[in-house]
């Protein structure tokens, strides 16, 4: 567990309204449960095939936990501990952003930072 950096997949589209603003509200997902969802580092794969199946158009955040208020890690129904914002996001505290295309088999390709915990994927 790597406490430092958490990661968010976000809409380009609504990452680039965020930087505009200087804050990041949340998905309408994050909204409806009243915080913003998170990843480990090695989550990252099983977020992205879970709830952002196929999608294009996402980048990826890498925000260093330590500059944040209002996180708490807690347990999902899976059982694993997951980051959770319960504040808007600044986006000062994003220190880095990740296209994330679409392979020809339809998932996603994830940046180098996180190749080590890409998982072998059957043909």
């Amino acid at each position: 567990m790597n406490l430092e950096f958490i990661f968010k997949v976000i809409d380009k589209d609504e990452w680039q309204k965020a930087k505009q603003s200087g804050t990041y509200g949340g998905s309408e997902k994050d909204l409806k449960d009243g915080y913003i969802h998170f990843s480990e580092e090695d989550q990252v794969e099983e977020t992205l095939n879970k709830h952002y199946s196929k999608k294009e158009n996402l980048v990826l955040l890498r925000v260093n936990a330590f500059n944040l208020e209002h996180l708490l890690w807690e347990q999902a129904s899976n059982g694993d501990m997951y980051p959770h914002l319960y504040s808007p996001l600044d986006t000062s505290t994003v220190v880095g952003e990740y296209e994330l295309p679409l392979n020809e088999d339809g998932r996603h390709e994830l940046p180098e930072i996180l190749k080590k915990y890409q998982f072998s994927r059957p043909r």
